[in-house]
Parts: C-alpha cells; structure tokens; sequence
C-alpha cells in the first residue's frame, strides 16, 4: 500500500482531488488530499511558502507508507521544498501542471506577466492575501501572497527521489507550464505526460491522473 499526498494549488483545498482520492482508494491505497493554512475556513493571512511546507512535511513523517507526494500548480513548489527535506520515505514526486523550481525561485518568480498582473491584483483589498480570479470553484478561498512570494530554499536533495513525473495540461490559454513541459521531456530522469484539458487536471481528468499515479506503486 502507498499513501498519496494530493497538494492542491492556489487559491483551492484539499476537496480538488475528491474523485482522484475516492479512485486510490478503492485501489486499496491511503490518500491524503490537504488544505494548507489560510485555504480552508480559519483565515491565516501571513502564512507563507515554508508554512504550507512544514504543514506537508509533518503530515508525512506521521504516514508509515511508502509516499508518492502529488502537487498542483502552486503546490509544485511544496512538493519540491517538501521532498527536499526528507526524500528517503518518498517513492515518488508527481507535478501536475506545476511549478518546478530551484532553489531561490518563487512563484512569482517563476510565472508570467499576466499572472503576476492577476497576483497585484489580487492582493489590493488587504494587502495580505490574493483574492480567487472570478472563474474558479466558490469553494475557493484568498490565496495568502507570501505563498507566491517567498523564494524556495533547496539543497538539491529532492533529485534524490527515484521517481519523477510531470502531467501538463495543454487545453488551456496562457500556461506557464509548456517550455517546462517540453524541457522535462528531454530528461531522462523524467516521466511526461500530457492532455488536452483546462488546468486542473484533477477535476478534467480524474480516471486519467489516477491511472498515472497508480503506476507509481
């Protein structure tokens, strides 16, 4: 048995990855879908990029399984700080439509002109955190900006995860995510996958992102 940590990206909570979750399940498998500090309904207005991944890291020393950690978007950015800190009970990494940084890059950093627009935004009514783009699910939540802010620090131990995938998304306008997509498939310590769906991946392809993940086990 393995257990999937499922990071969901900004603005969203753990309920992206309901029918992913419900599929690993029924696989036999533990799946843990999270909603990091500030994201679900106790406001936390300063956390930032090392408070959602201290959050993971410590939800995955309490698991006893062999550990696939999956991130959306965002939460490429904690699979990587979170990986980096204790690799050795990760099986695997699997980024969906998702950031995949080095040490020293953010979000922010990371992004392009029309989300870092979206971004400034976002965050004028407090200052503090991001308000949801109009579009997305009303479950959503502001988004606390040091998350995109905040520059990641790594010591590189995360390569040492033996398993590395990235699924990108190709059906969608203005995706960050299609250089980094092309980039990894020319590596051979990667994996790629790719669909022509929106963003989210979870909710547009739910039997689909669970068969990949299920071949990690």
């Amino acid at each position: 048995m393995a257990t999937f940590i499922l990071i969901p990206g900004g603005w969203q909570g753990g309920w992206i990855y309901q029918q992913v979750a419900e599929i690993l399940t029924a696989h036999g498998h533990k799946a843990v879908p999270m909603t990091l500090a500030g994201l679900g309904d106790a406001p936390a207005p300063t956390a930032n990029l090392d408070t959602h991944i201290g959050e993971v890291v410590a939800t995955a020393g309490a698991q006893h399984d062999d550990l696939v950690i999956v991130g959306q978007s965002y939460g490429g950015m904690i699979v990587s700080g979170a990986a980096d800190t204790e690799p050795s009970q990760i099986r695997a990494l699997v980024y969906v439509d998702a950031y995949v940084p080095d040490t020293g890059d953010s979000v922010w950093s990371l992004t392009t002109p029309r989300f870092r627009d979206l971004f400034v935004a976002g965050v004028e009514a407090d200052g503090l955190t991001c308000t949801p783009p109009p579009n997305l699910d009303p479950r959503c939540r502001p988004q606390p900006i040091g998350t995109f802010l905040q520059s990641i620090k790594l010591r590189g131990r995360w390569h040492d995860v033996p398993r590395k995938t990235f699924v990108g998304a190709f059906g969608w306008e203005g995706s960050p995510f299609h250089d980094l997509h092309k980039r990894l498939s020319d590596d051979p310590e990667w994996s790629t996958f790719a669909f022509d769906c929106g963003h989210n991946i979870a909710r547009h392809k739910p039997e689909a992102l669970a068969d990949i993940l299920l071949a990690h086990v």
